[in-house]
């Protein structure tokens, strides 16, 4: 399918430039009708019937094989929920937290996150701490920064695999291994003298305790650190395999990047974290219960974590938008598109006088952020874009402007968005 026939596919591509995929995609025709043919559907068949009941068991169960292909893990590590938030919430306070545990939070994540990390640490009484990885941006290794923010009592990082201020894209296997490999390290033992010795064999490093002359070898490793993610910015944008990531936790949602429905997404937990994860919002729909409808336990897999009624119609909407993305290209020439689109706007913002980029390289996404250097108010340039048709957002930390290309964007697009800003900055 050309790109012209796939921009067709969606209506609110055909009076304005579109840059805020990153806030909420445009639904395409496809989907719309999907929606409205399952209302439609449920309405015939008696919004309470057998029928319907066993039509919405299908759809989600379909609707999770979607997902599930697409983030490359089994069907039953999906839970499907409203959006991302609702998807770290879940993550978030299944933990069974107390006094003393440390969370790691990134200083780039969603205030919405970060308010719900602030009332954990009010009620449980937790240590939290902020992982500087707004400076990695351009230099240092933000894999090295979380390993020195990690202690020995830390339970959880919380991080986004796309920092959705500065589309900075994470390294999360990398992450995902310091959390779950740490360095070994001694216990903290009473009585006698003791000293520890770093001891070099066969070029591996290993820590022995010596104490009054005899050498022992120490215990294991201290418990895994869970991993956290807000995929928000990343679902539908990377080729993702979770299984090989290791991720503990990845909350996303498909009113983004995936063009679906808003009120629709998703919690993948891999099969080992989820033993220690306990539901907090409990349904019907995430228990098991008997013939006279004694509670029994919970649903097997991640669909312990959904709760109750939803809107059923948008499943076939989301799998319909993403279906289409599918007819378009593969997920890995998508985000080649994504990122030579994102490079081209990058190039042309950088080209303007009085625009400065945060990132110095070309973007790894398809979020590109600048900010103007001739005190023009974001807000106020954001909202002259919109009266000229053309869509952006300002982010507040850092103070900045965000423009989000996709993999339909057009060059035509690109240069309309940065002729408009340079005809303001004049």
């Amino acid at each position: 399918m050309t790109k012209d026939n796939h921009r067709q596919q969606f209506p609110a591509l055909a009076n304005k430039a579109y840059f805020n995929y990153g806030g909420q995609g445009p639904l395409p025709e496809p989907a719309l009708d999907a929606i409205y043919q399952a209302y439609k559907r449920v309405q015939l068949g008696g919004p309470f019937s057998a029928e319907v009941g066993a039509w919405v068991v299908q759809e989600a169960m379909l609707t999770r094989r979607a997902i599930a292909s697409e983030l490359t893990v089994p069907p039953e590590t999906i839970a499907l929920t409203e959006d991302v938030t609702v998807g770290c919430n879940i993550a978030l306070w299944g933990i069974d937290w107390k006094a003393g545990d440390h969370l790691l939070i990134s200083d780039c994540e969603h205030p919405g996150i970060v308010a719900s990390v602030m009332e954990l640490q009010r009620r449980f009484n937790i240590e939290v701490s902020v992982c500087p990885l707004a400076a990695t941006l351009n230099e240092g290794d933000p894999v090295a920064v979380i390993a020195d923010s990690l202690g020995p009592n830390t339970r959880l990082l919380v991080i986004s695999h796309i920092l959705w201020n500065t589309g900075q894209v994470l390294p999360l296997a990398e992450i995902v291994k310091v959390c779950h490999e740490p360095p070994l390290t001694p216990p903290c033992q009473g009585g006698g003298q003791e000293e520890f010795s770093l001891v070099q064999g066969d070029g591996q490093a290993n820590l022995s305790l010596i104490q009054g002359g005899v050498q022992d070898e120490l215990p294991a490793k201290k418990p895994k650190v869970r991993v956290l993610v807000d995929a928000a910015q990343s679902v539908g944008v990377l080729p993702l395999n979770l299984i090989e990531s290791g991720v503990d936790f990845y909350a996303f949602t498909g009113h983004k990047w995936w063009c679906g429905p808003e009120g629709l997404g998703g919690l993948y937990v891999s099969a080992e974290a989820l033993a220690d994860l306990h539901p907090v919002f409990i349904g019907w729909r995430g228990i098991v219960t008997d013939a006279n409808a004694k509670v029994l336990g919970w649903k097997p897999g991640s669909q312990r974590y959904e709760i109750a009624t939803s809107a059923y119609p948008l499943y076939a909407g989301l799998r319909s938008a993403i279906a289409l993305q599918h007819e378009w290209g593969t997920i890995e020439e998508r985000y080649a598109e994504i990122c030579r689109l994102s490079k081209y706007l990058w190039q042309r913002l950088s080209e303007l006088p009085d625009v400065e980029c945060l990132r110095k390289s070309a973007p790894e996404a398809g979020l590109v952020s600048f900010r103007l250097t001739n005190g023009m108010p974001h807000k106020k340039l954001v909202d002259l874009l919109e009266k000229q048709g053309i869509m952006v957002r300002t982010i507040l930390n850092p103070d900045c402007v965000r423009a989000c290309v996709h993999y339909f964007t057009t060059e035509a697009e690109i240069d309309k968005l940065v002729g408009a800003i340079a005809t303001q900055l004049v």
